[in-house]
């Protein structure tokens, strides 16, 4: 027993926990204790690899050095300084090192503290920035069906989530939404993009001639759709709704908190599928988990249309206590160090074709319905069971972590996303892991 295994809540009940079964939980807790690279070890001693880089975001590994020690030199320098009227050197060299691994034109961040913050901020942009350039009448959001852009109010609104959005109330005005992607008939069991779906990027034609285009603020879409189950787009998708947003002086959004830092084996995913957004949301792999932090990147043009009128006016009402927090900013900046010095980036688009063939061995396991890989993401769809929904997929998630593996899941699909440090014999543990426990589930 290491001393970590040790620690033990004496209370589970005063943390109500998010996104969680918290009654199932708190009858049959798992708890993690410690961590490093590749897995977490549990409160009772066992290591537990992480197939899902804990949730979307540790891209570099578990407790990596040059980051734990960055950290523990700003807590002792700087451990925080105003964001508002103040400044301290990290945020700004952080925010000049990202803009050297944007898309080109994406010369702008501002930081917020989660990928839901992120959203709110990229849409309140949208909007104001509209209204700068004296087109105030574009009001409207478009979204997505099964988008998932984060939980506070912009973010359900403009998302397609259904259980994330129906318990509260009537939510933003003036939002709309694109069809999904989806098509298992035509795109089963699909490596990368899909090779059947582009004309749904007309959909977006069809949303703009009914509200008129002078009404359309901005579009919000993830390159990937990943929280809703890991839909990678079809060829030649994106391309279009760049086009259409062209045409119509509307702006385009991409929403990276998933695929950002490397997780599609390019520093965004505008880099895999060739297709710049105006505005371009991030956060969970900017600090590689360790200490909360978004970025959101905006276009020149953005940016300058605030910066007129007079110099001691705030050109932008908005922000947070903590946006740019000295400590998460050191933590940025070791974290992208880390990648480049390690090549992450690099390994993970190695790693995407042994990826895609290792994951897809699963085909014709008892269960599993579809199976979707992109970039180093994939999702396993299984059959639900009967008037159970989601309950085949959960307790393949309990089973995995008796077993070992940490894995995620969304309605009755398997969301794998290991760290970009994998090994080929950790996706072959991955993978034969969970041919044994699908294949034996009810």
């Amino acid at each position: 027993m290491t001393e970590h295994a040790k620690i033990v809540p004496n209370n589970l009940e005063a943390f109500w926990m998010p996104f969680s079964a918290n009654r199932q939980f708190k009858k049959a807790p798992r708890m993690f204790v410690a961590a490093r690279d590749m897995h977490y070890t549990t409160s009772d001693g066992r290591k537990v690899l992480d197939g899902t880089a804990g949730l979307w975001c540790v891209n570099a590994g578990h407790c990596r050095p040059k980051i734990t020690e960055a950290i523990q030199r700003q807590a002792a320098e700087l451990d925080y300084a105003p964001a508002f009227q103040m400044g301290h050197p990290k945020a700004f060299e952080l925010a000049s090192r990202l803009t050297t691994i944007a898309p080109e034109g994406l010369d702008h961040v501002f930081f917020t503290n989660s990928g839901s913050e992120s959203v709110e901020t990229a849409l309140k942009i949208a909007l104001a920035y509209q209204r700068a350039k004296g087109e105030g009448s574009r009001f409207r959001l478009i979204g997505r069906e099964r988008g998932y852009h984060g939980v506070n109010f912009g973010g359900i609104s403009v998302g397609g989530i259904v259980g994330n959005r129906k318990m509260f109330g009537t939510l933003l005005t003036g939002v709309d939404h694109m069809r999904h992607t989806h098509d298992p008939d035509r795109n089963g069991y699909s490596k990368g993009e899909t090779e059947h779906g582009v004309e749904l990027a007309e959909d977006l034609v069809r949303i703009v001639a009914l509200h008129d285009p002078s009404t359309i603020a901005a579009v919000i879409v993830e390159p990937v759709a990943g929280s809703t189950g890991v839909l990678p787009p079809p060829k030649g998708y994106l391309k279009r709704l760049r086009e259409i947003c062209d045409q119509h002086g509307i702006l385009l959004i991409f929403d990276e908190v998933i695929t950002g830092y490397g997780r599609m084996g390019t520093a965004f995913a505008a880099d895999y599928f060739g297709v710049t957004p105006d505005i371009m949301v991030t956060a969970k792999g900017l600090t590689n988990g360790v200490i909360p932090m978004g970025a959101v990147f905006v276009k020149d043009q953005i940016y300058d249309a605030f910066m007129g009128g007079a110099e001691h006016m705030i050109e932008f009402a908005h922000g947070y206590t903590y946006s740019g927090n000295p400590i998460a900013a050191a933590a940025g900046l070791a974290t992208l160090e880390t990648y480049q010095e390690e090549g992450l980036f690099e390994r993970a688009k190695a790693l995407e074709p042994v990826w895609a063939e290792a994951i897809h061995s699963l085909k014709g396991t008892r269960h599993v319905t579809d199976i979707r890989t992109i970039g180093l993401i994939g999702a396993i769809e299984l059959e639900p069971i009967a008037g159970e929904p989601t309950k085949r997929a959960f307790s393949a998630f309990v089973k995995a972590f008796e077993e070992g593996l940490l894995i995620r899941t969304t309605g009755d699909i398997i969301a794998l996303s290991p760290p970009l440090m994998v090994s080929e014999d950790q996706i072959g543990e991955i993978v034969d892991t969970l041919k044994g426990i699908v294949g034996g589930l009810d």
